[in-house]
């Protein structure tokens, strides 16, 4: 039995054509919408690359451009197709390539799917790239003097005022790092030698942090240095000190901006696969409603769509048989060629007579 099976009237296949050419133009400006959505992710990431360990956060931009265009490209074939088909004479052009059409269509809404999953999934990526990123960055925040690097330190300081983090986890990660170039040390301050011979690595740490973790919210000027110090400063103590320093770190931060975006765009990319979806099926009734025609040369005469022309439990038992039937196809030519060579590598025996 026919899955969905529908009949038809001529007035109700070409109320279907005109539905479909509507709802292909339609999905050729939700692939637009698509496309730009990959286009401002990507600008998106790109402006914090520098933050970023590596490319693969750029996967899920990436992707959304592709499925941007390819929806496009597939949209505007099947509205022609759709025009077409109102007239037998031009739809007699399109007739062969509709299954293969339609086949790729399937493929398409598949990928469209995944590319949906991808957007919910991808924060564990973007984590560990931001984490590894982030961690690179502050080492390199003092070398203001060195080509390829001196960008860093504005990279970093605007980072942390635009949303209101400080460092990779919190601010106690710049406790760990030199964020203070040698210029602008004096060596021959004892303090400043006593801090440089107790680290192993030669490095000079402070308890402080930049500028840009100060929370300009605060009731007291910013305390960045001696943080944890409390007998360095008037009725002061660090751990209670909530407004004076921004608390969250700069991984969580944009770890959050970028998946509420990523989330935002899976949501609207799964409502695109759902609207390709019902045009894919409204395409596969047009397909098999023209095909039924009991008499072409009678094209007002009433004829029957369906989604598959048998039940789903034997179009699946169908399938599985035929690819069984191209595995022993297949092997039956690999017997038959192994048979082959092995005749062809008898020798011919000779008889000799003496």
């Amino acid at each position: 039995m026919a899955l969905l099976k529908v009949k038809f009237s001529q007035k109700k296949r070409v109320k279907l054509a005109q539905g479909l050419w509507l709802m292909n133009w339609l999905s050729v400006f939700a692939g637009i919408l698509v496309f730009s959505m990959g286009l401002f992710l990507k600008i998106e990431l790109r402006k914090r690359s520098e933050v970023m360990d590596n490319s693969e956060s750029h996967f899920v931009p990436n992707s959304l451009i592709l499925m941007g265009i390819l929806s496009c490209a597939f949209n505007g074939f099947a509205g022609k197709m759709c025009y077409d088909s109102l007239d037998p004479a031009k739809f007699a052009k399109w007739k062969p390539l509709l299954k293969p059409y339609l086949a790729l269509c399937f493929l398409f809404n598949i990928l469209i799917f995944f590319v949906a999953l991808i957007c919910f999934l991808m924060r564990g990526s973007l984590e560990s790239t931001l984490a590894q990123g982030l961690k690179n960055g502050m080492k390199f925040y003092r070398d203001t003097d060195t080509p390829g690097r001196c960008f860093m330190k504005k990279t970093i300081d605007m980072l942390q005022i635009e949303f209101k983090c400080c460092g990779n986890n919190g601010f106690r990660d710049w406790f760990e790092v030199q964020w203070i170039s040698n210029r602008y040390l004096d060596f021959s301050s004892k303090e400043v030698k006593d801090r440089i011979k107790s680290n192993v690595d030669g490095r000079y740490l402070v308890d402080g942090v930049p500028f840009s973790c100060c929370n300009p919210s605060s009731p007291r000027p910013c305390i960045q240095y001696q943080i944890t110090n409390n007998s360095a400063h008037y009725s002061y103590d660090y751990q209670t000190e909530e407004l004076n320093l921004w608390r969250r770190g700069c991984r969580e931060a944009l770890l959050h901006y970028y998946s509420s975006m990523m989330s935002s765009m899976g949501a609207v990319v799964l409502l695109v696969w759902l609207f390709e979806t019902f045009v894919m099926i409204g395409l596969r009734l047009l397909h098999t409603s023209l095909e039924s025609i009991p008499n072409p040369e009678d094209p007002e005469c009433e004829s029957e769509g369906w989604i598959l022309e048998n039940s789903l439990k034997d179009t699946l038992k169908s399938a599985l048989e035929s690819l069984k039937q191209i595995g022993k196809l297949n092997q039956v030519e690999a017997d038959a060629e192994g048979a082959e060579g092995e005749e062809g590598g008898k020798a011919p025996t000779v008889a000799t007579v003496s």
